[in-house]
Formats: structure tokens, sequence, C-alpha cells
């Protein structure tokens, strides 16, 4: 899990959360928005391959909402299959609050080990 949790708001622009994303070598980050909400690098591909201006768009406009969450005690085999059933490659990671970003590189490297 990556931690501490990075974390954005659905207020600014899809530019700045790309350079957030690159600046801290992650696919993903944490929308702090109710319901749940994430932008990863997936949304953001979409949004270019539709012809949209990321430096116009807010991540709200791109963001994926009511997104699937896990908690810490989850076992990465369980990880795995919510990812493969969803079709997703990011998890967050919630207790109480939010605590961390699981990704599908994380379960793979726990699961060769």
């Amino acid at each position: 899990m990556s931690t501490p949790l990075e974390t954005i708001s659905k207020d600014v622009t899809v530019l700045e959360a790309v350079q957030r994303m690159r600046e801290k070598d992650i696919n993903a980050l944490v929308v702090l928005t109710t319901p749940r909400a994430i932008i990863s690098s997936t949304d953001v591909l979409d949004a270019i391959a539709n012809g949209r201006d990321i430096s116009e768009l807010q991540v709200e406009d791109v963001m994926t909402t009511d997104v699937e969450t896990i908690t810490p005690d989850l076992y990465m085999e369980e990880v795995a299959a919510m990812m493969d059933t969803y079709g997703i490659k990011h998890l967050p990671v919630v207790d109480d609050d939010y605590v961390g970003m699981i990704s599908s590189t994380d379960v793979t490297a726990i699961l060769s080990e």
C-alpha cells in the first residue's frame, strides 16, 4: 500500500493532477469528495483520447466516482480478485478514513514473492 496517501481537490485542473502524479511517480490520486472518487492515469488518457484539453478540464470532469475500497486487513489474493472482478488497477484503503492506496503493481509485487 502506498502511504502517505496522495489526494487532490476536485476543483483543480486535470493538468495539475497529472503533474502531481508525475512528481510523485504514481498513477492515481484520491479525490476528496463524497462519494469517494479517484482520478487515474486511465481517466486522463480517456479524456485525451476523446479530444479534451486537460488544461481546461477540472478533476471532477474526468474522475471515477463511487470507487470500490478495501480495509487494511484484506488478504492480497482477495485484493487481486476484486481488481480482476471490477477491472480496476487502484483501490483506496479505508479504515475510518483513508489510510492509503494499493495498486495492481503493489499486488503483483507481493504475490510474486
